[in-house]
């Protein structure tokens, strides 16, 4: 009966000391590093091109006359009841200028993947913070992006005097 309690005890006493405290000093430093440590911004957001497929984005120095009549097709359906052309602010911001303040691939992001924008992306979180309404997602192409990108850039030159600012 000794011998019972003595292995009772010393196995006991091996589950205690397995289940120790010994790991939670290197669990606490792990802790304290993970704090310390601010989480790591994606290469894309320090570059100002936002989240999404675009990555990089051609553009020539003279406007594209087609691909502005396109845009403005697109705009006038999917984007004109929240987005002015002017600075005029509605549901959206205004449009006017916003080639000289975003990279192409941040506007082409913004217009494609419109919600990990929304929900990852600073500059589109604080414009959202602004005017209170989360941008739907219009299942716009890359193409059809691009389109857009170039009525905007149209309507910068025209309106601001000015286009592909936000590029130098």
């Amino acid at each position: 009966m000794k011998n019972l309690t003595l292995f009772s005890l010393a196995l006991f006493s091996i589950l205690l000391f397995s289940c120790g405290s010994g790991n939670n000093e290197s669990n606490d430093a792990t802790s304290q590093n993970q704090e310390i440590n601010e989480p790591e911004v994606p290469k894309s957001i320090a570059e100002g091109k936002g989240i999404g497929e675009i990555t990089q984005v051609e553009l020539s120095d003279e406007i594209d006359t087609g691909m502005v009549k396109m845009g403005k097709s697109i705009y006038d359906m999917k984007c004109s009841a929240c987005h002015k052309l002017t600075d005029q602010r509605v549901v959206g911001p205004g449009f006017q200028g916003v080639t000289n303040r975003r990279k192409p691939e941040w506007i082409m992001n913004m217009i494609t993947n419109v919600e990990v924008m929304l929900d990852q992306d600073p500059a589109a979180q604080k414009m959202l913070e602004e005017c209170l309404t989360r941008m739907p997602n219009q299942n716009v192409s890359i193409g059809d992006a691009r389109n857009i990108l170039e009525f905007l850039r149209n309507n910068d030159m025209e309106t601001a005097g000015e286009k592909d600012g936000a590029t130098s």
